[in-house]
């Protein structure tokens, strides 16, 4: 068998604590106790593990890294590895002397959530109130810290029609680039789909809004733009396919191909406790199980977009047919693919209530 492409990028999400309750929240259902988490030593020989392996983009994640009180020393880890960190962050947890603490110890970027641009909307979708306005505080912070801004903006049913507001928060805020994220309707999310999925018309309008602000703001913002499977014919590659050129560690130090993939039944991830980051990527049965097109079914065996889609996404195929190896629902060539028009249909009668994320609970799906 082909050696596996050597991976780009690593999440490392170091905690599952989170002080926001977002109902599309993409953690497992499942979450790590902070009893279970890999302390900072840890952390910094898997960032040595990854440099050698060939990443070069570390995302420090959550839940909340800034729940991490070692987050400074997690930081100077991944610097003195070589690797370029971006914190992703609700901001809430942070203030000026932390962030110039990370900015010391290493820090290259910033990428910070936001809800909405409506500040009550923001803080009933994310649970926390005050949240949004300490969101604007620490945006502010970021830029006088001097380093560089990435707007997160997860999008949905609810908060799509102030998409223009969004964007026009991200010029105000100094931000570089802006990331329009749909809603991936997995995990938590798929509890509350009803609630977050937009209709056609809307997500039409979406599109059309982001092309043109591509067009008017070209060589001031950068815009990222993620759309729902829901809508589609064919399936996104989903992380450059299963094992090809990303990674993630929980937590508790599982590696996985996608931080969702914890969620499939029967595997055995390998743990960086007891297994090195290049046995788990090129040796475990677990990154092995879908890498390639070996493994494909069909319609998807010898389909000319094979290596284009690379089977599309595994934890949805899971979430919506009760079988990770079946063929991406997304794909107007599945025999599940009726189900995405029955979700869409669901949502736009149901009621905008959500189910929030609480620390303790799991999503009944």
């Amino acid at each position: 068998m082909t050696a596996p492409p050597a991976p780009l990028g690593l999440l490392a999400e170091l905690t599952h604590r989170c002080p926001l309750r977002c109902p599309y929240c993409s953690n497992p259902t499942e979450l790590s106790r902070a009893s279970a988490e890999l302390d900072a030593a840890t952390w910094g020989r898997v960032f040595r593990e990854a440099a050698s392996l060939g990443v070069l983009q570390l995302h420090l994640s959550g839940g909340e890294p800034a729940a991490r009180r070692d987050l400074a020393e997690i930081v100077a880890h991944a610097a003195a590895a070589g690797l370029y960190s971006n914190l992703i962050t609700s901001g809430v947890l942070l203030d000026a002397a932390r962030l110039r603490a990370l900015a010391a110890a290493g820090l290259d970027h910033v990428q910070l959530s936001v809800q909405d641009a409506e500040e009550a909307s923001a803080d009933r979708i994310g649970g926390l109130s005050g949240g949004h306005a300490r969101k604007l505080r620490f945006a502010a912070e970021v830029r006088e810290a001097g380093l560089p801004l990435t707007l997160n903006a997860v999008v949905h049913r609810q908060n799509l029609d102030r998409l223009p507001a969004l964007i026009d928060l991200a010029l105000q805020l100094g931000a570089g680039r802006l990331e329009v994220a749909h809603v991936q309707y997995y995990g938590w999310a798929l509890r509350n789909r009803d609630a977050l999925l937009p209709g056609r018309q809307q997500l039409d309008a979406a599109t059309a809004t982001v092309a043109e602000a591509r067009r008017a703001l070209h060589g001031r913002l950068v815009i990222d733009y993620v759309v729902p499977d829901y809508h589609a014919h064919r399936p996104k590659a989903c992380m450059g396919g299963w094992g090809r050129s990303f990674l993630a560690v929980s937590p508790a130090g599982k590696v996985l191909p996608c931080h969702a993939a914890e969620s499939l039944p029967g595997f055995d991830f390998p743990n960086v406790r007891d297994t090195s980051l290049a046995e788990a990527w090129s040796g475990s049965e677990a990154f092995g199980r879908f890498r390639g097109t070996d493994w494909m079914p069909e319609p998807c065996r010898g389909c000319e977009r094979a290596e284009v889609d690379w089977g599309g996404c595994r934890c949805q195929a899971f979430a919506l047919t009760g079988d990770a190896a079946s063929t991406d629902p997304a794909c107007s060539l599945s025999p599940h693919h009726h189900l995405l028009d029955l979700a869409v249909r669901e949502a736009a009668a149901a009621p905008p209530d959500f189910t929030y994320r609480e620390m303790g609970a799991k999503a009944a799906v």
